[in-house]
């Protein structure tokens, strides 16, 4: 966590190479402290991303730091109840991320922490660079995460993992966090956001299978398995009755096998 007075900027823009995959940046010199702003920003980034029909994959960059939280000395103002509404919108932005239809990838370099740690767990997938440095200190400064930490890292590292990480606001350093799940792949630094925009590609030009994929996967995880079952047939049933699915079955047939191209619908 950390603060600072710089502009913030949040940007979503498409990639040159292929407008289906978004870059998002984070853009508050010198470590992206997340200030109120910003909160809004994202908020705003990520309603822009439920109603998109045109990207399918994101990458979330802040370049050489990825965030170092959230903006202490501007808490420092707030009110009980203000601080309660406000922190809702950061829980609520970084939740709509999460749930977002696009494949999102965090390119993780620098500092990943309080706040910023929620935002990446909030993402499909973390690329780190060796550089990296992720925790949620929250608990040093005599408070909690409260933007997802508590809920998504358990669910990534396990009850025991976050625990330990959560309730001695300790920082691991790259390696580790490769070790405990809270990054998926380890490069160094200066290939962390080719590497991530490699994969945004790779799903940008996907079949719409995998929005229906990710759906099941994550609003399945924790339902009872006949619930489970009973939203993952309905997705099956709304792949095979896409263009999509349709003309990959029909490739299947007549070319073999991973010949289908896709248009996303």
């Amino acid at each position: 966590m950390s603060s600072n007075p710089a502009p913030a900027k949040v940007g979503l823009e498409p990639h040159p190479a292929d407008e289906r995959l978004a870059i998002l940046r984070i853009e508050r010199h010198p470590v992206n402290a997340l200030d109120q702003e910003m909160w809004d920003l994202l908020e705003t980034v990520a309603a822009e991303l439920h109603s998109s029909t045109t990207y399918r994959a994101v990458v979330i960059t802040g370049g050489e730091h990825f965030a170092a939280g959230a903006d202490v000395k501007e808490m420092l103002g707030l009110s009980p109840e203000a601080f309660g509404r406000r922190n809702r919108v950061l829980q609520q932005a970084f939740h709509a991320l999460a749930t977002a239809p696009q494949i999102t990838i965090a390119a993780i370099n620098g500092y990943a922490l309080g706040g910023g740690c929620e935002l990446a767990l909030a993402a499909d997938f973390r690329i780190g660079g060796r550089g990296a440095v992720l925790g949620l200190p929250e608990i040093t400064l005599g408070i909690m995460p409260g933007s997802g930490g508590t809920q998504r890292l358990s669910r990534i590292a396990g009850l025991a993992g976050a625990k330990d990480l959560i309730l001695t606001g300790r920082l691991v350093r790259a390696e580790e966090a490769l070790r405990i799940g809270l990054i998926d792949q380890l490069l160094d630094d200066a290939e962390v956001f080719d590497a991530a925009v490699e994969r945004g590609l790779s799903y940008a030009r996907g079949p719409l299978a995998l929005r229906y994929a990710k759906q099941a996967i994550d609003n399945g995880f924790g339902l009872p398995i006949e619930d489970g079952l009973a939203l993952e047939a309905d997705l099956i049933t709304r792949c095979f009755a896409s263009e999509d699915g349709q003309r990959g079955l029909r490739s299947f047939v007549q070319d073999g096998p991973r010949k289908a191209t896709f248009q996303g619908r």
